[in-house]
């Protein structure tokens, strides 16, 4: 299995066209220890050929076209990548579906409340429906589905329940309802190697399930939104802190990296990293911790075999 890191930061990529923090200032001048990059998204495949995108970011036209085996052929309109699947209906993880449009046939796989968001509250499946021939389909964590004809097994699990903020309001819960699972991870397994992948850019809490998918793969790309609980409310950005957004910090002695740290796979890699997070530094204290611990920071463009 082939997988390519598209894309690495969270919503409004590094530098953020509005934001004037350290990141982005050295970002935009060249400074060679904060590398830009463009909003979160991965592409997986068994053979090279056929691909499948985590999430189409609205910067998916131009990662598309950074990657040669992505882009389009051999006929005049195709293309090799045949999926989509869906985290979560955030926008900065759903717009990209509105670039795939023209002409396109593919698969989209997303949770019911996903679906129900995408035909409602940010109705993208129907602006679509006149221009591309997408394949709605739902998924239902712990139960497992095939790509490719089954040379790929995916199996989303829940990560939480928190929507995005356009549909607040909108879907009342029931005080006995179950909670929604408006946020899954997946876990990918290549058929012919055993090599399994976990994707998780969006964990609220690290629970016991989280931790025994995470157990059972050999490469981590899960959530490296904030180092810090209150790293927007410190920068006078924000009332809100990392919680409030759906993100685990990274770092603190309740945070996710000395977790990862302890887990056996062979690969750990940080995704989704918020602009201000400072570990986008290479020269900083924080990426020091990491790679003591064996963490890895993804960047555009990364790629392996698992």
């Amino acid at each position: 299995m082939i997988i390519k890191v598209l894309g690495s930061a969270a919503g409004g990529g590094l530098p953020q066209w509005n934001c004037n923090c350290a990141n982005c200032r050295r970002a935009r001048s060249g400074d060679p220890s904060v590398s830009a990059r463009s909003n979160d998204s991965l592409a997986v495949s068994p053979d090279g050929i056929q691909w499948a995108l985590l999430n189409a970011s609205p910067d998916i036209g131009f990662q598309l076209a950074a990657h040669d085996c992505l882009r389009p052929g051999p006929s005049l309109r195709s293309s090799p990548v045949q999926a989509v699947l869906l985290t979560d209906a955030e926008l900065d993880h759903t717009t990209g579906l509105l670039q795939l449009r023209q002409g396109s046939s593919m698969e989209v796989f997303a949770t019911a409340p996903v679906l129900h968001a995408l035909e409602h509250g940010l109705p993208v499946r129907r602006i679509v429906e006149p221009f591309a021939s997408f394949r709605w389909q739902e998924a239902h964590p712990e139960e497992s589905f095939p790509l490719f004809g089954g040379q790929l097994s995916v199996c989303p699990f829940y990560l939480g329940d928190k929507p995005p903020r356009y549909v607040y309001g909108e879907l009342p819960k029931k005080p006995d309802q179950q909670k929604e699972a408006w946020v899954v991870g997946y876990r990918i397994t290549d058929r012919l190697t055993g090599g399994t992948a976990v994707y998780a850019p969006g964990i609220e809490a690290w629970t016991p399930s989280l931790e025994r998918q995470l157990e059972a793969a050999d490469c981590l790309f899960v959530d490296g939104t904030f180092w810090k609980g209150d790293e927007l409310r410190s920068l006078g950005v924000s009332e809100l802190d990392a919680s409030d957004m759906g993100h685990l910090p990274v770092g603190g002695p309740n945070g996710s990296a000395e977790r990862l740290a302890r887990l056996p796979a062979r690969r750990k890699v940080y995704i989704h990293v918020n602009n201000t997070n400072p570990m986008l530094d290479d020269d900083s204290p924080e990426r020091r911790i990491l790679a003591e611990l064996g963490i890895e920071i993804g960047f555009d463009g990364m790629e392996m075999e698992v």
